[in-house]
């Protein structure tokens, strides 16, 4: 993946916030998809699961790669956030659900404990064997498993059966899921609540149009 900037995106509260938001809605739209169909393109897909491992990036940008592009499937998803575009509802729902499952997370200590301490062990295996091998996307996937689906509140996903009980599809979607949650807690992090979302709808709409 080329994470080379051809321009930067501005480095504005708004546009961080809605930088972050739209790798949790590209998580929503990739869950969809691979439950759907089992195929996802590259690109988003690559650039979630490398930001969920680069848990102590250098900069903002380098989480998701330096292009906002890199999230552009999460940033045309905002567009139906803010009434620009027609919706999915499926996506919408596994959108927010992330945003309701990251505040629990956030209430857990022991729980983001272990999940680190998952990340961590996962990061050793992403450098022996890459970021996207089935191998690491196991174990993401194992790491979502033992801790955010112990929680009362979980994401249903809905799809074609045959394609989410075929080999590596729960893991897959839970790496993806477990990016979402990666992205939702770096949105509140620059300063993101979920009331927001609904009062400052206008800010979002701008910042959006300043990422192109």
């Amino acid at each position: 993946m080329n994470t080379t900037p051809i321009h930067r995106a501005p480095d504005t509260p708004a546009a961080r916030q809605a930088l972050a938001l739209a790798g949790v809605f590209q998580a929503a739209s990739l869950v969809d998809e691979l439950a759907r169909t089992g195929q996802v393109e590259p690109r988003p897909w690559e650039t979630l699961i490398r930001a969920t491992l680069d848990t102590d990036p250098e900069s903002f940008e380098a989480i998701y790669g330096g292009h906002p592009n890199n999230l552009r499937r999460g940033l045309e998803v905002l567009e139906a956030v803010v009434g620009r575009r027609q919706a999915n509802p499926v996506v919408l729902r596994y959108g927010f659900s992330l945003l309701l499952l990251m505040s629990k997370l956030r209430n857990d200590n022991a729980m983001m404990s272990t999940l680190g301490q998952h990340l961590s062990r996962i990061q050793g295996q992403a450098e022996h064997f890459g970021a996207t091998h089935e191998n690491v996307i196991a174990s993401l996937g194992e790491a979502y498993q033992e801790t955010l689906s112990t929680l009362k509140t979980r994401i249903v996903v809905q799809g074609d059966p045959s394609i989410l009980q075929s080999r590596m599809m729960p893991e897959r979607v839970r790496a993806i899921l477990l990016a979402g949650i990666r992205f939702a807690l770096l949105w509140h992090q620059q300063g993101g609540r979920r009331w927001r979302l609904v009062l400052q709808r206008g800010a979002l709409k701008n910042a959006l149009d300043q990422l192109g």
